[in-house]
């Protein structure tokens, strides 16, 4: 494993005990499952991704060198397991239910989702192949690392316009699919409820309660700004227990006009990978990753978190442009496998987005500012829970104060303000 690096969680820097040769053996056993004899030769750990990618779950890049039947043979996986260090990460996930939820996307949902597509003529692949998986005596999925078959993540810059289409695309067909079968068979998702903000313990997480206050602490230092302040003291009990609302939605207090699917849950460009043809650098597929807090929710409870965690400023300029292209791969997708029901309707996503108001304003003053601190790499979820010091930089920076101009007005003349 590498030194302790400051570009790293620092619960990725070691690797637990338990993550030895008679591990790795038991691993290979089940993937070569015709192999007559498979002995381990070497193994190399280290941190699968840098801080600020991910949260949920530790993660380890491995390299497997191995003999089978006489073969030299290398696999190079990506490990998730729990984290166990105690802590801000251990406390919110421990009874969660993150690893049941990812192993019954991969070997159960997903696996029915792309065999629709297939029926259909459709080949979009909507996961990562999975190597292994168990939940006792430790919970942990591996999967293949799919570097080595030309897929990248981008951390350098934002994505372009293609490349928001194509994630896009595959949220629609994803959604899509999910509609149908949430309809007809209502219980097949009936484990899929944990989403982000219903985890056990989200609502005392001191972090996300507070950004409210940390915004109006900001926005009274803004002269052209100063007037949002009692805007957000009216509505500051609101916005957390609202946004919690928005997630529980389908369970707790399902509308009869809404719209639910399976949410992603988590929709943003670092559970994103793009692969491209090395000598046209055309886009060639995006991979979705991370389905630890898929749960079944309002379908415009991905795209308002896209909003903020996918798109550049530019781009939230034309949102509506990017949600119409969404609807129309959603609809044309839900033609094809053969929905027999009325077809949603474009206006009354635009129309649902505005009663989730309390989650849209909820991430904006408090996902927002964490996700332009975490761009950068050096500062980390930890980070942004646990330090007082480190929160009120991230809500004084240049780039969200940019945004929040731009934004609030906009806000303000949708009447998102008004008090129900």
């Amino acid at each position: 494993m590498p030194p302790n690096n400051r570009n790293y969680n620092a619960d990725e820097l070691e690797a637990p005990a338990w993550l030895n040769d008679e591990f790795f053996t038991k691993v290979l056993h089940n993937f070569e499952t015709e192999a007559k004899s498979l002995r381990l030769k070497c193994t190399e750990l280290s941190p699968a991704t840098l801080k600020g990618d991910h949260y949920a779950s530790v993660m380890f890049r491995a390299t497997i060198e191995y003999e089978c039947d006489g073969e030299d043979k290398s696999k190079r996986m990506i490990i998730k397991t729990m984290p166990s260090s105690e802590g801000q990460k251990k406390e919110m996930f421990e009874k969660s239910y993150i690893f049941e939820t990812e192993i019954g996307m991969y070997t159960e949902v997903i696996p029915r989702f792309e065999q629709i597509l297939r029926d259909i003529g459709d080949e979009t692949v909507l996961r990562a192949p999975i190597l292994f998986h168990e939940l006792s005596p430790e919970k942990i999925i591996i999967l293949e690392d799919i570097v080595p078959l030309g897929y990248e993540m981008l951390r350098e810059r934002y994505l372009t316009n293609e490349e928001l289409k194509a994630a896009y695309s595959k949220l629609a067909k994803w959604h899509a699919i999910s509609y149908k079968i949430n309809l007809e068979e209502p219980q097949y998702f009936e484990k899929y409820r944990q989403g982000l903000l219903a985890v056990p313990k989200i609502e005392k997480s001191a972090a996300l309660a507070s950004g409210v206050d940390y915004l109006i602490n900001n926005l009274k230092t803004m002269p052209t700004l100063s007037e949002y302040v009692p805007l957000f003291e009216q509505l500051k009990s609101k916005l957390f227990p609202g946004a919690i609302a928005s997630f529980k939605e389908y369970r707790d207090a399902r509308r009869e006009d809404g719209y639910y699917v399976l949410c992603h849950g988590d929709f943003h460009n670092k559970n994103m990978m793009f692969k491209q043809e090395a000598s046209t650098g055309k886009l060639v597929d995006v991979m979705l990753l991370d389905y630890q807090l898929c749960y079944v929710g309002p379908m415009v409870n991905d795209l308002i978190y896209s909003f903020f965690m996918l798109l550049d400023s530019e781009h939230r300029e034309s949102f509506p442009e990017l949600v119409h292209f969404y609807f129309t791969e959603f609809k044309e997708t839900l033609q094809k496998i053969g929905h027999k029901g009325s077809m949603p309707k474009l206006m009354k996503i635009h129309q649902q987005r505005m009663q989730h108001k309390y989650l849209e304003l909820f991430l904006l003053i408090t996902f927002l500012p964490a996700w332009l601190a975490f761009r950068g790499g050096d500062v980390g979820q930890d980070d942004f829970l646990t330090s007082d010091d480190c929160r009120t930089h991230i809500y004084a920076k240049k780039e969200f104060a940019e945004e929040l101009q731009k934004l609030l007005p906009k806000y303000l003349h949708l009447g998102y303000f008004e008090q129900d």
